[in-house]
C-alpha cells in the first residue's frame, strides 16, 4: 500500500540558507530510493523559511528503511540547530 507524506519544515530566520542546503541533499538522494515513488521539496515564496515536502513511497517498511538512510540522520541530528520547531509530518490519504 502507497505510503503519501506532507512535511512542514520551519527553518530558523538565520539558517535558511543551511536548511535549504540539507533539504536538497536530502531530496536528491531520496529520489535515487528504489521505493520511493515521488519526493518533492517546496519552499515558500512568502515565507522562506517554510519548507514543504510531498513523498510517496511504495510501502511502509521502505520508508523505515529511508528514515534509516545516513542523509536523513544527518538532518535529524542538526535539526535542533537550524529549525524554528520540531517538523510537522502528516501520513495522508489522496482523496482526489
Amino acid at each position: 500500500m502507497k505510503i503519501n507524506i506532507t512535511a512542514i519544515i520551519k527553518s530558523k530566520p538565520e539558517t535558511i540558507e543551511i536548511t535549504k542546503a540539507l533539504l536538497t541533499e536530502m531530496a536528491v538522494n531520496s529520489k535515487q530510493e528504489t521505493a520511493c515513488l515521488q519526493y518533492d521539496l517546496h519552499q515558500s515564496k512568502e515565507e522562506p523559511e517554510y519548507f514543504f515536502f510531498h513523498e510517496i513511497w511504495d510501502n511502509e517498511k521502505d520508508l523505515e528503511l529511508h528514515n534509516a538512510k545516513p542523509y536523513i540522520q544527518k538532518f535529524v541530528e542538526k535539526a535542533s540547530e537550524i529549525l524554528a520547531e520540531t517538523p510537522k509530518i502528516y501520513k495522508t490519504n489522496k482523496i482526489g
